[in-house]
């Protein structure tokens, strides 16, 4: 249970270092540009891996060429994430950019548990998940009024 509630803390930081990169990746977009500013934020995320890769690495770069190829389309997601946030910032803001974002996440997350796609442990959807999502539906709705 302990490890449960350390992975949610570690999750929730990730996500105020998301909100954070988003207003900074949008004020970069308004002067260099979104795809460039989308572009210096993956290239110092690049830079920052490889370092860390160096340092922590387990080795395991050479088994790219034996997995399946789907798995190596994981960077273009991010990349169109990194630009459609950096795009949207700037013309509705952080909160209701990151609200639609993470509901997004949350809506494909669960289609991806219920059917096990991708490799993820089958999950089937309940109502409260069903209910969770309506209501992350009916924020956006009133977020925007």
């Amino acid at each position: 249970m302990l490890v449960n509630y350390l992975f949610s803390l570690l999750a929730l930081l990730a996500g105020a270092g998301v909100a954070i990169q988003s207003q900074i990746n949008g004020e970069l977009g308004k002067r260099v540009g979104p795809l460039e500013a989308s572009l210096i934020s993956f290239t110092i995320g690049t830079i920052t891996l490889f370092v860390l890769v160096l340092l922590f690495g387990k080795g395991g770069i050479p088994s790219i060429a034996s997995v399946p190829k789907w798995q190596l389309v994981g960077g273009l997601f991010g990349a169109f994430f990194v630009a459609v946030i950096t795009l949207c910032v700037p013309k509705i803001g952080v909160s209701l950019t990151l609200l639609v974002a993470i509901t997004g996440q949350i809506i494909i997350g669960a289609i991806i548990n219920h059917y096990g796609l991708f490799g993820a442990a089958a999950m089937p959807i309940s109502m409260q998940k069903l209910a969770a999502i309506g209501l992350m539906l009916t924020a956006i709705a009133i977020y925007n009024h």
